[in-house]
């Protein structure tokens, strides 16, 4: 496949994933289907939701590009190797983003949804109700009765978030789809790197039915020119 198809197929393929990652990241404003996070974003929503980890960097910062990556392989005014030349910082862009939003991803997955929980001080000497529930990032700190091992491996501890309901499912499927959908913009980038840099060197290689008209209308002219004269009866 020549580099300028190449182009085609990558920047066609980035703009699924960069709608995957805008919207699940609009939807873990609003974690449980409540809209009680996202009124009190800075106090009941985890930092990496706040930091628009699929929005701006799965999402903008890769659909952008993505455009002109597609465009890079057309033939025209961008499909040549200052094209191609332009792709390359522009898979860089996307690569940046989609990296931001992977490593932003498994952080999320690692501490933990932000939810309201019974504070332990306050259970060992009240009797457990709304007055002892606090926000905050229980799973955040090792485990030391699970020999610090992660929250993701013990589904008995997930019950300890009160609100939102089920928020700890919740958390964790929106990011790993982020987690899956980085992923593939991270490896769809960095081959479109290196694509645009050969594409730059050697070309796009595209014809289109045009030219190779052209091609057989030349050669046809060519042929007559190369004929002998007609011979006499």
């Amino acid at each position: 496949m020549c580099t300028g198809k190449c182009a085609k197929c990558i920047g066609g393929a980035l703009y699924p994933f960069a709608v995957i990652c805008i919207v699940a990241n609009t939807i873990l404003y609003f974690p449980g289907w409540s809209l009680e996070a996202a009124e009190n974003a800075g106090l009941k929503l985890t930092t990496e939701v706040s930091t628009l980890l699929g929005i701006v960097g799965g999402g903008v910062m890769v659909i952008i590009p993505a455009i002109q990556i597609q465009a890079s392989g057309r033939k025209g005014c961008c499909g040549n190797r200052c094209g191609m030349l332009l792709s390359i910082l522009c898979a860089a862009i996307g690569l940046t983003g989609s990296l931001f939003c992977l490593v932003m991803s498994v952080v999320g997955l690692t501490r933990g949804p932000v939810c309201a929980y019974h504070d332990p001080d306050q259970i060992n000497t009240t009797t457990p109700g709304n007055d002892s529930l606090i926000w905050g990032r229980p799973f955040e700190k090792p485990m030391s009765e699970y020999n610090n091992e992660s929250y993701l491996y013990h589904k008995d501890v997930w019950n300890v978030c009160v609100r939102p309901p089920n928020v700890v499912e919740f958390n964790i499927i929106l990011f790993s789809i982020l987690l899956a959908a980085s992923s593939f913009e991270v490896l769809l980038c960095a081959v479109q790197f290196f694509n645009g840099l050969f594409g730059a060197i050697c070309g796009t290689c595209n014809k289109d039915k045009n030219d190779y008209k052209d091609m057989k209308k030349e050669a046809g002219d060519s042929e007559k020119e190369a004929d002998p004269l007609p011979k006499k009866i």
